[in-house]
């Protein structure tokens, strides 16, 4: 299956206000049963969807280095801390570690990650869809939607469901 990330985006895009007004009654009302729902809908979606086959999320964002992180990296690439961080890394605007260039150094030709084993804690949890008390994290998931296909699927499944 052959993603567009660009059609992706428009759609996201044009969907986006009808995802605010459910995510924002779902904020509102915080549904007992929005974290099953969301957990179910990642498992069918994952079921279908290849992150391989598109690694569009370590094409163009970074995510947030911690100094775990930062050291289990490192470790695996025989870099001690300060080169490592010296080599890939500095701190953004909200003084958090980030990656200096997208997209991710560690990012192989066939969109394997050479550090998946010790990769950072925000890329082993990614896309977040299937985390406790997910209505706490709904406007990180409506960015989420013209980054991951996956997100835009269960997130358009969900607003169907939660209707």
């Amino acid at each position: 299956m052959k993603l567009d990330i660009e059609k992706l985006k428009e759609k996201a895009a044009q969907r986006e206000e009808s995802t605010k007004k459910v995510f924002n009654k779902l904020k509102k009302s915080k549904p007992k049963d929005l974290d099953k729902v969301f957990h179910s809908l990642h498992e069918e979606t994952f079921d279908k969807i290849d992150c391989l086959e598109c690694a569009n999320c370590c094409k163009t964002t970074s995510p947030i280095f911690y100094q775990p992180d930062i050291e289990r990296a490192g470790k695996a690439l025989r870099m001690k801390v300060p080169d490592f961080i010296a080599q890939y890394l500095h701190k953004d605007s909200d003084g958090d570690y980030v990656l200096n260039e997208s997209p991710c150094p560690f990012l192989a030709g066939d969109n394997t990650c050479i550090i998946y084993e010790n990769r950072p804690t925000a890329c082993r949890e990614y896309p977040h869809t299937n985390r406790k008390r997910m209505y706490q994290i709904l406007d990180l998931t409506l960015k989420n939607t013209s980054i991951c296909p996956a997100v835009f699927h269960i997130v358009e499944e969900l607003k169907e469901k939660m209707a």
